[in-house]
Order: C-alpha cells, then sequence, then structure tokens
C-alpha cells in the first residue's frame, strides 16, 4: 500500500471515528441494578442542572471484588462528541477508581455494592450543559457498561401542555405534545437551524421525538404545535410488584418459594390491548430498591428470581414478546425475553430482580429491534404519563450543544385541542 493510499485510509477512518454517535453500552449479567439518578428519590434518567449531584450505584455479583473506574464524555445533540477538551467540560480530573464498595449483608445472593457520587474530590464539577455519557471500565480497560445523562442551563423557559390527538384515527389512543420556548435573555439566531428539541416520554430515550422544528415564532416565543408528529401512543397504566418482603405472598406475588435463593412466583397477566381502561396509580417504569427488614437496602436487600406469566392467545409470528421497562434501562436482551411454554399456552420469564417496587409492561418485539409497546397492554388516551422536552442551542461559531432549558408535563391535565 503506498504512503499516500495509507494516509487517505486513516483519514476515512479517523473522519469515521470524530462522528461516530455515542451508544449505551449494555451491563454484563453479573451486573445488575444499575441506579442512576440526580437529586429526585426514583431512577430516572439524570437531567440535571449545571451544580446539581449525579448518583451512580450497581452491583456485581460476581464475587471478584474488582476495581472499576468512570470516565465521562461531552456530547452534541446528535451524540456525536463535541469539540470541547476535558479541562473545558470538567473542573478536576476522570478516569478514576470508583472508591466507595460494601459486600452484601445477610443475602443469599452475594454481590458488591459500588457507589459513585459527583462532584466528589477527583471529579470537582461538570461546567458546560450539554449531552454526557459516563462509562464504566475494569481493571483491564475493558468498557463495562455506559449510561447518558444530560446537564441543563435555566436560561430559556419551556412551556408543555399535553392534548389528545386531533387526527380522528387516533384520537382515542394517542398524546400530543406542544409547548412553547420562550428566551428573553437570550436572543436564539436562526431557531430553525440552531435550536433542536427532545422529547421524552417516561424518561425512555429510546422512544424520544428529535428535533423537531420551530412552526412559527412570535416575538421571543418559539412555538411547537405539531400533531401527529409529536404524538405518542398513550400506552397503559404499568403492572407492578412489590417484593420489600420476600417471603411473603404480597403485592402481585402468588407464591413464594426458596431454593438456592428465594423464587417469587407473580399472578398471571393477561393482554388488555381490546379491554377498557382502567386507571392504575404507577410510577411510570421506574423502580425503587427496598427491604422492609433492612437497616441499608443497598447492601441488605437480596436478589430474587421473579417468574412472569402472560396469557396472550393472538399469533405474533416471528416476533417476540418481552418485559419491558426501567429496570434495566429500557433494554431488550435475552434476560427480558418471554418464551412460550406449550403445555400451559401461556408465555413464561424467570430473572433476578433486586427486592424492591417495580414497574414493568409486556411489549412486542420485531426483528429488527422495534418495540410495540401497545400491542398487548394497548393505547389510550386517558393513560398517566410523564413529558419531558429539552431544548438545545448552539451559538454562532459555537463548538457544542447547549442545553438552555427544559419543560415538563403530566397527561393527568390532558385536554381536547
Amino acid at each position: 500500500m503506498t504512503r499516500s493510499l495509507l494516509t487517505i485510509l486513516l483519514t476515512i477512518i479517523g473522519t469515521f471515528n470524530i462522528l461516530a454517535q455515542a451508544e449505551e453500552k449494555r451491563a454484563p449479567q453479573y451486573i445488575q441494578t444499575i441506579q442512576f439518578k440526580g437529586a429526585q428519590a426514583l431512577n430516572k434518567l439524570p437531567i440535571l442542572q449545571l451544580g446539581d449531584r449525579l448518583q451512580l450505584n450497581f452491583d456485581a455479583l460476581n464475587g471478584e471484588e474488582e476495581d472499576y473506574y468512570y470516565k465521562i464524555t461531552h456530547h452534541n445533540f446528535d451524540w456525536t462528541e463535541s469539540d470541547l477538551s476535558k479541562s473545558e467540560f470538567l473542573d478536576g480530573f476522570d478516569d478514576v477508581r470508583i472508591e466507595t464498595y460494601e459486600n452484601s449483608l445477610n443475602t443469599l445472593q452475594i454481590f458488591s455494592h459500588y457507589n459513585l457520587t459527583i462532584p466528589n474530590r477527583e471529579t470537582r464539577a461538570l461546567k458546560k450543559s450539554g449531552n454526557y455519557l459516563i462509562s464504566i471500565f475494569n481493571d483491564y480497560g475493558d468498557l463495562i457498561f455506559s449510561r447518558k445523562f444530560m446537564i441543563i442551563e435555566p436560561i430559556a423557559g419551556v412551556a408543555v401542555e399535553i392534548k389528545r390527538s386531533r387526527d380522528l384515527k387516533f384520537v382515542d389512543e394517542r398524546q400530543v405534545v406542544n409547548f412553547t420556548i420562550n428566551s428573553p435573555s437570550l436572543l436564539l439566531i436562526n431557531p430553525k437551524q440552531r435550536v433542536k428539541t427532545l422529547v421524552i416520554k417516561n424518561n425512555n430515550l429510546n422512544t424520544a421525538i428529535r428535533d423537531l422544528k420551530p412552526q412559527y415564532t412570535i416575538g421571543n416565543e418559539i412555538i411547537y404545535k405539531y400533531d401527529q408528529e409529536a404524538s405518542f401512543g398513550g400506552g397503559n397504566e404499568f403492572l407492578a410488584f412489590d417484593n420489600k418482603e420476600v417471603r411473603s405472598a404480597v403485592n402481585g406475588v402468588r407464591r413464594v418459594q426458596l431454593n438456592d435463593i428465594y423464587e417469587n412466583f407473580l399472578f398471571t397477566d393477561i393482554d388488555r390491548y381490546d379491554r377498557a381502561y382502567t386507571y392504575n396509580p404507577d410510577v411510570n417504569g421506574t423502580f425503587v430498591v427496598r427491604n422492609i427488614d433492612a437497616d441499608d437496602s443497598s447492601i441488605e436487600a437480596d436478589y430474587v428470581r421473579m417468574h412472569f406469566t402472560l396469557n396472550y392467545f393472538e399469533d405474533i409470528g416471528d416476533k417476540e414478546i418481552h418485559i419491558y421497562g426501567g429496570f434495566n434501562n429500557w433494554t431488550i436482551d435475552g434476560s427480558t425475553y418471554m418464551k412460550y411454554d406449550k403445555q400451559s399456552d401461556t408465555y413464561k420469564n424467570s430473572r433476578l430482580f433486586k427486592q424492591g417496587f417495580y414497574n414493568y409492561q409486556y411489549v412486542l418485539v420485531d426483528r429488527n429491534g422495534n418495540v410495540d409497546d401497545g400491542f398487548i397492554s394497548g393505547d389510550f388516551w386517558q393513560t398517566e404519563n410523564e413529558y419531558t422536552v429539552l431544548v438545545y442551542y448552539r451559538d454562532q461559531g459555537g463548538r457544542f450543544d447547549r442545553i438552555i432549558g427544559a419543560g415538563y408535563a403530566n397527561s393527568e391535565r390532558i385536554t381536547n385541542n
């Protein structure tokens, strides 16, 4: 290979790497119960303001008491890495060992519980708004898992309203997100090019609506009043179980069995797509770890093998049914697969969960990985959902995308158009 050809090839490879979009790395099976959040009690997608605290907890079930290290990178709206150097967005340094960990106490399943809080002694502050990725590595430099989070600087106001669809075809099943951006202190030049938006339902980035363009502007206000382009299937209220008392059959648990660890068998679930909507309070897909008999649930809550059973009699062809929720960051993998059991004519799954309260639902997944969360549970305009709108802006000559505002709304207050 000639030197000039090699140079061209390296340039192409380098350009590809620069433009590569960051994706979250799924954790291996021995890493369980990743809790990633800001100041809130529930485990939700961390959307912080500058200066807020960030918490990451996880369990390693391999019993090796390994050392883990974290790195933080800053990203643009499209999750390509920004042009900022580390010192521009981070006060202190990363690539640091997670120092705080404890081994489990009084549990049948042995695990090590790791805890990282930012700011800390080494990573004193994250100085810029925008998209971030935290990556966890082992002693050998292997990437174990990564998670996305966002930091905002509250410059612009974002007013959000949830409405029923104006399309009669979808009026009974879809929810529409309308919003207005008001920025009196920052002139948003050329908003169709420089302002980008992200609309998130129930903290699930996988289903977010990206980069809606402004429809029109009135003074300092930028208006977004789309219908189909900004609509989500209403879904249904999440199912739930609570096994904070692992030895008792309560709160969705039908039967308890003790083998190498405790096993909890849930009541059989049914499809709900063609049934009338019924309100059932939930926490919109998230979870809380807790053991009612423990002083410190982080190390005293045990792991339980949960058994799920679903009655569903329609033909799904070559598609699959999975359990779905924030318990594993809305990930579809082998541990969530519902296998058809011919003897009982039901779909079954067994999976480890740390003791606590969990929301979940059943979804249909096609061969391309597309998730239909209304196929089994149904889509209803009345369903209570949380919505978040993030507003990104790149200054003229700017080198990264700032997040200048966030708006929040709940479909409990849904209105007709």
